[in-house]
């Protein structure tokens, strides 16, 4: 078993001020954190008893990483990401119901029910998927970059990853590109210190905040279990690759509390429960801004259970609507699946003409 090292605790700075983040924004972060939180514990309950099938990936624990990240973003700003995104996807404005119903596979989700827990998607947001090839996001969060310069457009695209996806040749070639470009590109490791079961420290001797350095990209570490400091740096990375300082590269230092997927224990073979407890004890995203909060006077213990309420209630309400929602019609099948009309005018739905 790897033991991994562990990190420098989040919550370096005591107060808000020395963040540069008013209560009114650390407070909606709360409130983001606790409904990512609650969502996520009600698609594992949904999970166990068999009404999410296929693979889930949760997001417990990468509650600050996501928000911290996210929350800084425009409407018109491109998000792309990996196969954990359920709470990515809420932060980037598709509805928690959506969502839920995606998982549920039901026609109201945000793919129509076909893509499940690993292919969120809404164009209309600008959350561009949910992918589930390790890596394979990465190219096409460059075309959406290149997209946006050739269009002298000032929207940024984010693209998150996991550990793993760093050693794929994908990745490089794309971060070549984006570098030769000056693309408008901010990529992200969610680095929760694990690619599946594997330690990093085991498949590579580079340091991950190193892995951009050969194509001249800035990389730049931050603590993801403190919200605030990474929203302080996702919103000057956001402001200043808007005004044209090219692609970035962001090592957000992460920990899942839970395992890879809904399939493994919450430790398995590969960590050790006092690993896991350690983490939950010293970093948890929550418990971290819950004290610097109650130490400012900005929130107490009856608002932060009025929060905590309401984020379930919002949560239940996401699981009874995906309960409520149909299957997908059979013919759903054949949508979405080639381009319905090509130069003759000719319809195509699943590779016949009609």
């Amino acid at each position: 078993m790897a033991e991994t090292k562990t990190k420098k605790k989040a919550g370096k700075k005591d107060s808000l001020e020395a963040y540069g983040v008013s209560a009114e924004v650390a407070l909606d972060l709360m409130r983001d954190m606790l409904l990512y939180r609650r969502f996520e514990e009600k698609a594992e309950e949904a999970y166990a008893i068999g009404k999410i099938g296929g693979f889930c990936h949760l997001h417990i624990g990468q509650e600050g990483a996501c928000a911290g990240s996210i929350s800084p973003l425009r409407d018109d700003d491109y998000v792309v990401s990996s196969y954990r995104s359920h709470t990515q996807a809420i932060a980037k404005g598709i509805t928690p119901n959506a969502v839920m119903a995606e998982l549920y596979g039901r026609a109201d989700g945000a793919a129509g029910g076909k893509g499940g827990s690993m292919h969120m998607f809404s164009a209309e947001r600008r959350f561009m998927g949910g992918h589930g090839i390790v890596g394979g996001q990465v190219p096409l969060a460059t075309g959406y970059g290149w997209k946006s310069k050739y269009k002298n457009e000032d929207s940024v695209t984010v693209c998150f990853m996991g550990d793993a996806a760093v050693n794929q040749g994908a990745f490089h070639e794309s971060l070549n590109l984006a570098a030769v470009w000056q693309l408008p590109v901010i990529y992200v490791v969610e680095n929760n210190e694990y690619g599946m079961g594997t330690a990093f420290s085991r498949v590579s001797t580079t340091d991950m905040q190193d892995k951009s350095a050969s194509h001249g990209i800035p990389g730049i570490s931050v603590d993801g279990q403190d919200v605030l400091a990474t929203y302080q740096l996702f919103k000057k990375l956001a402001a200043d690759v808007r005004d044209g300082a090219g692609p970035q590269f962001v090592n957000l230092e992460t920990y899942r509390f839970r395992g890879h997927s809904m399939s493994d224990p919450v430790s398995g073979t590969y960590r050790s429960t006092e690993e896991v407890d350690r983490h939950k004890k010293e970093e948890d995203p929550i418990a971290l801004l819950r004290e610097k909060l109650f130490a400012g006077g900005h929130l107490d213990q009856k608002g932060l259970e009025e929060m905590n309420n309401e984020a379930r209630r919002i949560a239940q309400e996401a699981a009874d609507f995906a309960d409520a929602s149909p299957a997908p019609d059979p013919e759903a099948l054949y949508k979405n699946v080639w381009a319905e009309e090509n130069e003759h005018g000719r319809l195509f739905f699943d590779g016949r003409s009609r």
